[in-house]
């Protein structure tokens, strides 16, 4: 039994979440089935060729959808082909070496993501025969795969009625129902959600899903002016007849960034250079990184540190400034290149092509990295 139920009666729709006992009730505005062809008349004629589209296997809906989370398509491409390329099944995934695994998954960044991939890949191994799960219960149950991910596996790979709603659709609801909102909540989801599924066609989930994604990332734009004349909907969405479609769903509330002064130093001594690996927690856990202090430094105060482990400055020279932008958070770098004597048990010093080919440097130290000669 799925984890949640729906009765439509009239336009009231009720929906009851089992996995909590809650119960949520709202008024949904149907769509009908003249608009559900158009939407997949228009998706058959203009929808995007992606390589995990072609070849939709269960294995395949879930990498993709697990890589294209807050991160572009085009940037996805050669990352799902080379992932591929080395594990091309769930079992060679989960035996996969983690480090191997995070060396694959660099410059994608939020590396939870692939740790949490070979996570599931080992329970869907042990407990499910290597076999991705069928039911929205198994899968929530799996590492890394939250409600959107579910939904979007068994309506694309298993053919179920499931509507994936993510913020491209909620924006494609606000503007055909002329909506604003500033916050997205689990209410307005719900109802984005019964929206959609009011005239789902059962036989073609799968495609009814990556329809609507398509529309919003190619037609129902998110910055700039809807491409509305390509729009399939058009005739009746409300935000196009009050001539204003870009006004909705309104202004997000965005919160100020915090920022971070890091000085980087690329260390070395006889043609190599130091690295060592992060904390297994917090910020970019586990990957590797040049040695750094979180706070602008005086020469003085980069000697003493690098005294304290046992090494001796030869020569200093300064590199260039660089920033990286976290989801929550902007470093502010600055680089030196500054050549040293001893030893450190706390750094290994390697060659810039055993860094470059064996190390999971994330993108943060990116510029950093380009610099190693």
């Amino acid at each position: 039994m799925n984890a949640s139920h729906r009765f439509r009666e009239e336009s009231l729709v009720t929906v009851i979440d089992l996995d909590n006992i809650s119960l949520y009730s709202f008024e949904a505005r149907k769509m009908d089935n003249k608009q559900t062809k158009k939407l997949l008349d228009w998706y058959y004629a203009n929808r995007r060729i992606l390589p995990w589209r072609e070849d939709p296997t269960p294995y395949h809906v879930w990498l993709s959808e697990i890589m294209l989370q807050q991160t572009r398509v085009e940037a996805v491409k050669p990352y799902y082909a080379r992932f591929l390329e080395r594990c091309p099944t769930i079992q060679d995934l989960a035996n996969l070496p983690e480090e191997t695994c995070l060396k694959l998954w660099e410059g994608l960044g939020y590396y939870s993501r692939a740790r949490n991939l070979q996570k599931a890949a080992k329970i869907i191994v042990s407990d499910h025969g290597g076999e991705l799960p069928k039911t929205q219960e198994q899968l929530s149950s799996l590492p890394g795969i939250g409600e959107y991910t579910q939904k979007a596996i068994l309506a694309i790979a298993f053919q179920q009625p499931f509507v994936a709603v993510d913020g491209n659709l909620l924006r494609v609801f606000a503007r055909l129902e002329a909506k604003r909102f500033s916050a997205i909540t689990p209410a307005l989801k719900k109802e984005a959600e019964a929206y959609f599924a009011s005239s789902f066609p059962l036989e073609r989930p799968g495609d009814f899903n990556q329809a609507l994604m398509d529309l919003g990332e190619l037609v129902c734009l998110p910055n700039g002016d809807p491409l509305c004349e390509r729009c399939p909907f058009a005739s009746f969405c409300k935000a196009k007849k009050e001539n204003d479609p870009s006004s909705y769903p309104g202004k997000k509330t965005k919160n100020q960034k915090k920022s971070e002064d890091i000085d980087v130093f690329l260390l070395y001594q006889n043609g190599k250079y130091a690295v060592h690996r992060r904390d297994d927690s917090g910020l970019l856990a586990g990957l590797f990184e040049f040695p750094n202090m979180e706070k602008r430094t005086t020469p003085e105060e980069r000697e003493r540190f690098l005294n304290d482990k046992g090494l001796t400055v030869i020569e200093e020279s300064p590199l260039d400034e660089a920033r990286h932008i976290f989801t929550h958070l902007i470093w502010k770098m600055k680089g030196y290149r500054i050549e040293v004597s001893g030893n450190c048990d706390e750094y290994s010093f390697l060659t810039p092509e055993q860094i470059k080919n064996d190390c999971s440097i994330p993108s943060a130290f990116r510029h950093y990295l380009d610099q190693l000669k």
